[in-house]
């Protein structure tokens, strides 16, 4: 594609408007493909191919082709003799291997124990979303760094290789369930408008919580009782992940 393009950053924040004063609505990450759509100024209005996200990102060089074959499957990796890291579910190209590193990019070494396969799924949806787990919120944030609630969910499913939107309010739309429930199993998903969390068991559910300022598991009734009552927020859907 001539106008397709792969991040070749730990990863670039998306904004809402080709502005520095703009609010930043998501991110790409290492190895992400996007498509440049038009240039204004000192920014890019981009389209990300893997779920079709629009924004605006900054001017820089990116890469024209990543013939990746891994992914990181850790919170972070260190990039050695460097301060820089590659966040989870950042995709790259083995270059070279020696001993317990390969090479991504030149003079770039990783630790081949934080890497799989672009193939590997997780069924234990818990161990991904866990190692999110006292993160600091951050609207748009898609790492380590920061990370909000449809962000965590939409990860889970992108890195086992299947598509889910990036918004809350697209993810409720194609997911099928109930709008009211008394009992909650493990591996349910819980929508309110611009809200969304996911049982880890009968009792407690995990969700980047903006509140709380961080990633953090809390018990499932309290949270909801909680939610009506400082954001006058109902459950709208619950369904299966």
């Amino acid at each position: 594609m001539k106008n397709n393009f792969f991040c070749n950053k730990s990863y670039v924040n998306i904004f809402e408007t080709p502005s520095n004063n703009s609010k930043i609505s998501s991110q790409i990450l290492y190895g992400e493909e996007f498509k440049i759509l038009k240039k204004k100024k000192n920014f890019l209005k981009i389209k990300t191919i893997y779920d079709n996200y629009y924004g605006y990102i900054k001017k820089s060089k990116f890469k024209k082709k990543i013939n990746f074959t891994h992914k990181v499957k850790v919170l972070k990796t260190k990039i050695n003799k460097s301060s820089n890291y590659l966040p989870f579910l950042s995709k790259i190209e083995i270059l070279d291997r020696k001993k317990n590193y390969v090479m991504f990019e030149k003079n770039k070494w990783i630790k081949n124990k934080d890497i799989c396969k672009i193939s590997e799924k997780e069924k234990n949806f818990r161990k991904i979303f866990q190692l999110f787990l006292n993160c600091k919120y951050k609207w748009g944030g898609k790492t380590y760094k920061g990370i909000d609630c449809s962000a965590l969910i939409q990860l889970y499913y992108k890195y086992n290789n299947r598509f889910f939107p990036r918004d809350t309010i697209d993810q409720i739309k194609i997911k099928k369930g109930l709008s009211r429930k008394n009992n909650y199993k493990k591996g349910e998903i819980i929508f309110w408008k611009g809200h969304v969390a996911v049982c880890i068991s009968n009792k407690e559910l995990i969700h980047a919580y903006g509140p709380k300022k961080k990633v953090i598991i809390m018990p499932i009734n309290k949270t909801i009782d909680r939610i009506k009552k400082t954001a006058n927020l109902k459950v709208i859907k619950i369904c299966t992940i």
